[in-house]
């Protein structure tokens, strides 16, 4: 059998490629308030990224909204923006999202005023309305599924 010059090497090459080196996770940045400095991205990936640099009992409650979400809306679109998840239907656009603060966690619905019941929270912007987790509040699930579910039947905020 004859050999080829250079065929041990391109088997050599062939190879499955070598595993990439483990990533060091940089620590997250917390601007005011607390809140996670984490960069623009979509997907679930930067959502949990923000959710586990929750400070302190926040982070509980992001972890609670953000499954009351993906169960109210098993096809729901995440992004974080602006420091923030957001979560949407595609076509339809951003419909929540929420934030972290100091003292609590601010839920903003883009569409809150057509919310029935609105939630109690006011905005200079006559169509967002807000809901604000304090640590040892108690959320009303059920409402709040509702909630979800009444904005995601809404034209969203179309954010690019």
């Amino acid at each position: 059998m004859k050999r080829v010059a250079g065929a041990k090497a391109k088997a050599k090459r062939a190879s499955p490629a070598r595993k990439p080196a483990a990533k060091v996770k940089k620590p997250v940045t917390l601007l005011s308030g607390g809140n996670p400095q984490i960069a623009k991205a979509d997907g679930d990936v930067p959502v949990q990224a923000y959710i586990d640099a929750m400070p302190g009992w926040k982070r509980a409650i992001g972890q609670r909204l953000d499954a009351l979400i993906t169960r109210t809306l098993p096809k729901v679109q995440k992004a974080v923006k602006w420091n923030s998840p957001f979560y949407g239907v595609a076509g339809m656009g951003w419909v929540l999202s929420f934030h972290t603060f100091a003292k609590y966690v601010k839920v903003g619905f883009f569409r809150g005023a057509d919310l029935k019941p609105m939630p109690p929270g006011t905005s200079k912007d006559k169509a967002m309305r807000y809901l604000d987790i304090r640590e040892g509040d108690t959320l009303d699930e059920a409402q709040f599924a509702k909630w979800v579910k009444q904005a995601a039947a809404l034209p969203g905020f179309m954010a690019k």
